[in-house]
């Protein structure tokens, strides 16, 4: 199978398991659907992630999302 081929399959199931995350979080639902709002928070992470307490904030979020995958209710 051609390189090009492998690489896009590659991006593409990186892709759907990112929307996986956003539904599990359940950001869908809270945001209606909305892909403005959804874009706007993804925004507003991306800014938090750029600031100065970027080290602090990654590990706090890190922490959070660990224990959410081992959590025997997550969905």
């Amino acid at each position: 199978m051609r390189a090009w081929v492998l690489k896009r399959r590659e991006r593409t199931r990186h892709l759907i398991e990112l929307g996986g995350l956003v539904q599990k979080s359940g950001l869908v639902e809270l945001a209606n659907d909305d892909r403005a709002v959804l874009y706007g928070a993804f925004l507003e992470i991306a800014n938090t992630l750029g600031g100065e307490n970027r080290d602090q904030i990654t590990v706090l979020w890190r922490r959070r999302g660990s224990r959410a995958f081992k959590s025997p209710s997550d969905g």
